[in-house]
């Protein structure tokens, strides 16, 4: 170790300075310490002489993936150490948990409870702080409609209603009431913008959206996330209609600044100024430079273009001065709401640590509300808890990178409850046998007979398949949705045997499961459910919890439907059985094998007493009535949405515009309130112009997005 790293790992001194006068600070500035605030370095977790060095030269003004109290504060003394002394911002993935591994946000998004993902953020951002970050890259926010796409796994699915209100619940979660406060990290709405509609589902891929369903279905969660006040935005890798997002001057500057006003900064995705050069839009390294960053860019990530660019484009009058004070003033103004001037060290007498019992009961708690109870025929779950022996197969079973999932920060999966290990808990008393079967991918059927001996020998079975942890998010988009490798072969085996048998489901997005839907009586999809997940899923299969959950995605029948949504037009010959000549397959029905909302309980809720009428200031009270009518208590989701039958534009066979997450007692009734107001009711017209026109709306409740209640709404301005 170097003299001087040896120096800055000392411990950090007490520090408390007055914020500055940012706009005094600017102007002391030279170009190149403007050009410093601009640049973000990535860097081993333990840092580097290399980041001290540029640290101490004012070279860079973020990391990100360094982390760890002794670490960051090295660093940042270098940075204080500079003539001007700007505090740097550390950053890091903090996706769904930092020690603590939560549910995917694809899971998340299946709590349809946004409080969830709420509680998770907060305990994410306390634990990440402690190891000196202050910044997550999340949340992302991309509308995702194919499931080819792996990073479907870190959305809310393919629904703007849903994926805004947990936008705000993540923001609200991350940055806490007080950015500035020492338990909080600032949140970053990713990807601006279409990054979840890459052309046949290839991470990277090119996107061509017009410009109304940008506004209606890609814009609005980041909307919902700017509204809550999130301090930055993340510009995606994508073309985006022939602009690529990061040198998108309609999407960064029109309407992200000039539309919405927003005031905090943009940083690129990584590489994603270099890579307008591969893009084909910029012919070298200055051109990507000046692009980015003249569309509104205001930080890159880890490439170095504007380090080595920028000052030579503004002395050579390619770049405007006030376009590079613009940036570093956002830049500067981040930091400040984020209190770095007056407090920029961690303490380094606290540090994460592995989670505690608190940490551990928000983790399975949350965990038991992802869970979606996919099929469930003739009642199989939940399993009774005096079996004497059951059955545990599969590739999965024992599997706790598995469980985690993709993007885990600082988790481990030696940590995790695995599903073996939860069961094995749930059930002390009888024999637990556990048989692999198979492994995730290849096409060996050798374990095959054992499994089937071990299910044989069972009073029930559960069957544990599904992706490896790395097999959805970045960089994982798949070609087929199938269970890879020999599962479902697997599957129909030890379904042969003809034990009880539920089938638990480990996958970062949606799969084909036709041939396994067939066969297995009970399905349960548990996602990547986190640190907790195998005590979540046992406390579901053995009826300790109740599943409550609801798909914020569609699962197709088969990969040739996709991408499928519910909600897409109507087209002027909807599909219809009885004529030829309609919108639809001569080999595979139109419908999905589980539609968006669906979700079985324990309990047996009905709704009843749709009711729609004139509320205050141009709003329209909705309520229904929800009764458990069954012998359990139980949790439901209701769900509210919108048709417009004849519009300036054409509409959505259905629109989400509200839902509740209720539990319900048996022969517990309870009335259900919504409002529906300009927001719900109105949409971009012919002019784009986001507005209510009159007209008849059909009203519509249900528990999925199949709602079977419905009333008239005559809107008249």
């Amino acid at each position: 170790m170097t003299v001087i790293l040896a120096l800055l790992l000392a411990a950090a001194p007490a520090f408390a300075a007055p914020r500055p006068d940012l706009e005094a600070l600017l102007k002391k500035m030279t170009l190149e310490e403007k050009v410093g605030q601009l640049q973000q370095a990535g860097g081993p977790i333990e840092g580097s002489p290399a980041l001290l060095e540029l640290a101490g030269k004012g070279k860079i003004g973020s990391t990100l993936n360094v982390r760890g109290a002794k670490t960051v504060n090295a660093l940042q003394r270098a940075a204080l150490g500079t003539r001007l002394g700007i505090p740097l911002l550390f950053g890091f993935d903090v996706i769904h948990g930092y020690r603590t591994i939560f549910p995917i946000p694809l899971a998340l998004a299946a709590t349809w409870d946004p409080a969830v993902a709420e509680a998770a953020a907060r305990l994410s951002a306390r634990e990440a702080v402690l190891d000196g970050l202050r910044w997550t890259f999340a949340p992302m926010v991309d509308i995702a409609r194919d499931p080819r796409w792996g990073r479907v796994a870190e959305g809310a699915g393919e629904d703007p209603f849903l994926g805004s209100a947990m936008a705000r619940a993540y923001v609200r979660g991350f940055q806490g009431k007080d950015p500035a406060s020492s338990d909080s990290l600032a949140a970053c709405a990713k990807h601006w913008v279409g990054y979840g509609a890459a052309e046949a589902g290839r991470d990277y891929s090119t996107t061509e959206i017009s410009e109304r369903t940008l506004r209606e279905i890609y814009f609005p969660p980041f909307k919902a996330a700017l509204d809550e006040g999130v301090l930055t935005f993340m510009s995606a890798f994508n073309d985006l209609n022939g602009v690529p997002a990061s040198a998108n001057a309609f999407t960064l500057t029109k309407v992200l600044r000039g539309e919405w006003g927003f005031k905090g900064f943009v940083v690129s995705d990584w590489d994603s100024v270099a890579q307008l050069i591969p893009h084909g839009l910029a012919d070298g390294a200055d051109e990507a430079a000046r692009l980015a960053l003249g569309a509104g860019v205001d930080m890159e990530m880890n490439s170095v273009l504007y380090s080595s660019e920028v000052p030579k484009l503004v002395k050579d009058g390619r770049l405007k001065t006030a376009a590079v004070d613009e940036a570093v003033r956002r830049v500067l103004r981040v930091k400040a709401a984020l209190g770095l001037f007056e407090r920029p060290y961690a303490d380094e007498a606290l540090a994460s640590a592995a989670p505690d019992a608190a940490a551990r009961k928000a983790a399975r708690d949350a965990a038991v509300r992802s869970l979606v109870l996919l099929k469930n025929d003739g009642g199989l779950l939940p399993l009774s808890k005096s079996l004497k022996t059951l059955a545990v197969i599969g590739p999965l079973a024992d599997d706790g990178a598995a469980v985690l999932g993709s993007w885990t920060g600082d988790g481990k999966a030696a940590e995790a409850v695995t599903v073996l290990a939860g069961l094995r808990a749930a059930l002390p008393g009888a024999t637990v046998v556990f048989s692999t079967g198979c492994a995730v991918t290849g096409d060996s059927d050798a374990g095959f007979a054992e499994a089937v001996a071990a299910a044989r020998s069972a009073d029930a079975v559960v069957l544990v398949l599904g992706e490896a942890g790395d097999m959805s998010g970045e960089a994982s988009s798949r070609a087929f949705l199938d269970l890879p490798g020999r599962q479902l072969d697997l599957a129909k085996a030890v379904l042969a045997a003809g034990r009880p048998t539920a089938v638990v489901l480990l996958n970062g997005r949606p799969l084909t499961l036709s041939g396994l839907a067939e066969k297995a009586p009970a399905i349960l999809e548990a996602w990547q459910p986190g640190t907790e997940g195998g005590a979540a899923v046992a406390a579901v299969l053995f009826g300790d919890a109740g599943p409550g959950g609801k798909l914020p995605i569609t699962f197709p029948r088969t990969l040739g439907q996709v991408p499928l949504y519910y909600n897409h037009k109507n087209t002027g010959r909807p599909p219809s059985e009885s004529d030829h000549y309609t919108s639809k397959y001569l080999d595979a029905p139109v419908t999905p094998l589980f539609r968006f909302g669906h979700g079985l309980s324990y309990a047996s809720v009905r709704l009843s007493g749709l009711t729609v009428s004139a509320g205050k200031a141009g709003s329209y009270a909705v309520a229904v009535d929800a009764e458990n009518a069954g012998a359990r208590e139980g949790d439901e989701v209701v769900q509210l949405y919108i048709r417009r039958a004849a519009a300036s534009v054409t509409r959505h066979v259905a629109e989400l515009k509200g839902f509740r997450r209720l539990t319900l007692k048996p022969g517990e009734k309870r009335r259900v309130e919504f409002t529906l107001g300009p927001r719900e009711l109105g949409f971009h017209g012919l002019d784009m112009r986001f507005a209510v026109e009159p007209g008849v709306y059909e009203v519509m409740a249900g528990t999925d997005s199949a709602p079977g209640l419905s009333a008239r709404l005559t809107v008249a301005l």
